[in-house]
């Protein structure tokens, strides 16, 4: 029986996704995307859960849609945008009200909608094989999945339109540089320094790193006195939680603190 093409597993208070189709570059089909959705449900919907890291099985991250596939005439107009809305962008809602923070391990080439998904994580860690393109203006298509969205938000207006309108492929070394990763790390340590990261962030508070997330995101969004009404309310609420009174105690004690999400 072959094995799913998405993957879910946990490991303590970290969910792991690994995108599961090697065999085709890790492009995209509706088995995976159907799987994709529900694994990030699955660890919205899970209090044990604090934080998420995005993988892939094999040499290649994602390259996004099969373009044997497009060659064929599959999914051509209206199939083409149903498919994409019944079945590629529910993830990119569910990740967008996500409050858990979610990093991807980027292993390989991350191309076209695979760019994509790198993009709408919180943070992205790549090997040093890592490579990244917006490869779709070189088969005569937009930006599909959020990447026109996402990108200029990480890099600026100019960078973005030029990673755009060539195709051209971004090193990790350029990918850092420019801030589209946070990390470049050695091939085989990937995983190992992305579970580090995912351990750390699983230690905080996760009541705060949930509001922190929700802020930083709806900043983008609000003037400075509506990010300072929410913040100010969400300051009120955190200091009246078990998890803070227990910071500061564990900090006057010189100790660990364990917290409870309340």
């Amino acid at each position: 029986m072959p094995e799913p093409h998405f993957l879910f597993q946990k490991q303590g208070p970290i969910a792991i996704l690994t995108i599961n189709r090697p065999q085709a570059k890790n492009s995209i089909s509706q088995e995976m995307v159907t799987l994709w959705r529900q694994a990030l449900e699955g660890a919205r919907d899970d209090d044990a859960i604090r934080a998420i890291v995005l993988t892939a099985r094999g040499d290649t991250f994602c390259t996004g849609g099969n373009l044997q596939e497009m060659a064929a005439g599959k999914r051509r107009g209206w199939d083409m945008k149903r498919f994409l809305w019944d079945y590629v962008y529910p993830i990119s809602f569910v990740m967008e009200n996500l409050d858990k923070p979610v990093i991807a391990a980027v292993n390989g080439a991350a191309a076209g909608a695979g760019l994509d998904m790198a993009l709408m994580c919180d943070l992205r860690i790549c090997s040093e094989k890592s490579k990244f393109s917006a490869s779709y203006i070189n088969i005569g298509l937009v930006a599909g999945n959020g990447g026109a969205y996402y990108l200029p938000r990480l890099v600026g207006l100019g960078q973005a339109l030029e990673i755009l309108l060539t195709g051209d492929i971004v090193s990790a070394e350029e990918a850092l540089r420019l801030g589209l990763v946070n990390r470049v790390v050695p091939e085989d340590r990937l995983l190992e320094e992305s579970l580090k990261l995912a351990e750390k962030l699983a230690s905080k508070p996760p009541l705060a790193v949930r509001m922190m997330k929700r802020a930083v995101y709806a900043s983008r969004h609000s003037s400075l006195r509506g990010h300072l009404d929410f913040i100010s309310s969400q300051l009120a609420l955190l200091s009246r939680t078990d998890d803070h009174l227990e910071a500061v105690q564990a900090f006057l004690e010189k100790r660990t603190p364990v917290f409870k999400g309340k």
